[in-house]
């Protein structure tokens, strides 16, 4: 773990003026444009990221499918792909440090977090695709014994990845290292707002060995360059994670242009259910309060909607109070706080739009709901819980992204379902009980891509996370997120 002399050593390093990283080194943005870098630490800015352009999005996709035709890494040997990618996670792994820092810096999440969701969470998903792409095979069809049918998985060519500012290299590395250990070049386009860690991602992955032109960075605004990646003609692929209004325009982009594929992880509303037979109440509330505080709420999976049976209602909320009593909120770069920043203040002041709503629509503020430590100049926001909501209420409905949480009174399993599956999302949820049989039944009733059982959170690379509904379609992590980046060609040989 990073000491906190470490961290005040990085918190002063300079960063400076930022390029974009277009076939292996940094360049600027066409005609020089930038854009400043405050962090939600102290509101102050602290560097500056290039404005990219349509224009410098082309010269991106053009890099990358030079590097591709030329077969340096598409046509590479899956055991050489395999050497460069770990020598890469070796290399975020030695960087953890800096990277963790920047990152927090950048976009304001607790360091204990950000230091294992980050870098060493990218490091560990580089490692993992590394570790499985030569043992990635094709198919030999059952055919009449004078055909020979062979099934050969290729690379797509150039995919397009759009990452969220939350957590923007472990959701980064969930799409950027499967399409490299498939053999594809990419083009990223980071958030705004937290571009900085994946800039100097791509500088490890060349100083790693990766060819010139295979990763590409293009920073600026999302409705200029996340628009022209969209539309690009040479683009054949788009992963992305982040709103639902933006994955339809990237749909809407995709018929506008060559139908190039679009994988989509968008957004959550996720039901957190605890049973009366709940094997530990206090534990389920810890457990519980971290699923929705942790990083100031600013999670996709987070258990923003918590349904308790009555029957223990009033004893597990004093328990969840407590709990939510006990985090401490402050500087992200302090080890010894529990919850961070909001990554900015427009996004602070849109949680704070949801408490006010909450309340005048009849919900009950429980604790929290104002802005905090105004003095540091950054943007800071008390854990907040509302009871007393009801289902047709903004809150129940729609993602917040922040630190509030909803709680409603259920009374029997039935009732739990249907609470639970009455939103437009279905990314992830979560059951509390001692019961086998109630857990199964659970996990085959709920309509989302991940159920929880007994814990919230924790899950790792060997499966997949997605959605149903309107929380998206197309699965990251596990070997299943290969299957995104390949192509299925049939060759139908007589023989």
């Amino acid at each position: 773990m990073i000491s906190q002399n470490a961290i005040e050593t990085l918190r002063k390093t300079e960063i400076g003026a930022q390029g974009l990283f277009i076939d292996g080194v940094q360049v600027e943005a066409t005609g020089g444009a930038s854009l400043p870098v405050t962090s939600p630490i102290d509101g102050r800015p602290f560097a500056s990221i290039a404005d990219g352009n349509a224009a410098d999005i082309d010269r991106a996709v053009k890099s990358a499918r030079k590097a591709f035709e030329k077969g340096s890494w598409s046509r590479a040997a899956p055991a050489f792909r395999k050497k460069v990618l770990t020598k890469f996670a070796e290399l975020v792994e030695k960087h953890a440090d800096e990277l963790a820092v920047l990152g927090v810096r950048d976009n304001g999440t607790e360091i204990g977090m950000a230091y294992k969701a980050e870098p060493l969470s990218a490091a560990g998903t580089i490692r993992y695709y590394a570790e499985a792409i030569d043992k990635v095979y094709g198919e030999i069809a059952p055919t009449a014994e004078n055909v020979l049918g062979l099934i050969h998985k290729e690379p797509l060519g150039v995919v397009g990845v759009i990452v969220p500012w939350n957590f923007p290299l472990m959701i980064g590395a969930w799409k950027i290292a499967p399409a490299l250990a498939a053999g594809n070049c990419v083009v990223v386009k980071p958030p705004e707002i937290a571009s900085l860690t994946l800039l100097r991602l791509a500088e490890l992955a060349s100083e790693a060995g990766l060819p010139a032109g295979v990763l590409n960075v293009v920073t600026g605004l999302g409705a200029v360059t996340g628009e022209a990646l969209g539309l690009h003609m040479d683009v054949d692929a788009i992963a992305f994670t982040g709103s639902g209004p933006v994955g339809r325009r990237l749909l809407e982009y995709s018929a506008r242009s060559n139908l190039k594929r679009v994988f989509l992880e968008l957004g959550g509303k996720s039901p957190n259910i605890v049973f009366a037979d709940a094997p530990d109440l206090k534990q389920a509330a810890v457990v519980s309060a971290n699923g929705i505080f942790r990083n100031s709420g600013q999670v996709c999976v987070a258990g923003s909607r918590l349904l308790v049976q009555s029957a223990v209602y009033d004893r597990f909320m004093d328990e969840l109070l407590q709990a939510t009593m006990r985090l401490k909120v402050g500087d992200p770069l302090d080890l010894a706080n529990d919850v961070g920043a909001v990554s900015s203040a427009e996004q602070l002041d849109k949680n704070l739009g949801f408490v006010a709503r909450a309340t005048e629509e009849g919900a009950r503020l429980v604790t929290g709901g104002q802005r905090m430590l105004t003095e540091t100049g950054g943007s800071y926001m008390t854990p907040t819980i509302f009871e007393n909501v009801m289902q047709d209420m903004q809150l129940a409905r729609e993602e917040v992204f922040g630190p509030v949480l909803g709680v409603m009174r259920f009374e029997t399993e039935e009732e739990a379902v249907r609470l639970a599956n009455s939103t437009v999302y279905g990314l992830a949820s979560a059951v509390w009980t001692a019961n086998l049989s109630t857990a199964h039944r659970m996990v085959r009733a709920i309509n989302a891509g991940v159920v929880h059982v007994n814990t919230y959170g924790g899950a790792d690379i060997t499966v997949p996370l997605g959605g149903v509904k309107q929380s998206g379609f197309g699965r990251d992590k596990s070997l299943h997120a290969l299957e995104k980046y390949l192509e299925l060609k049939t060759a139908w040989i007589a023989l």
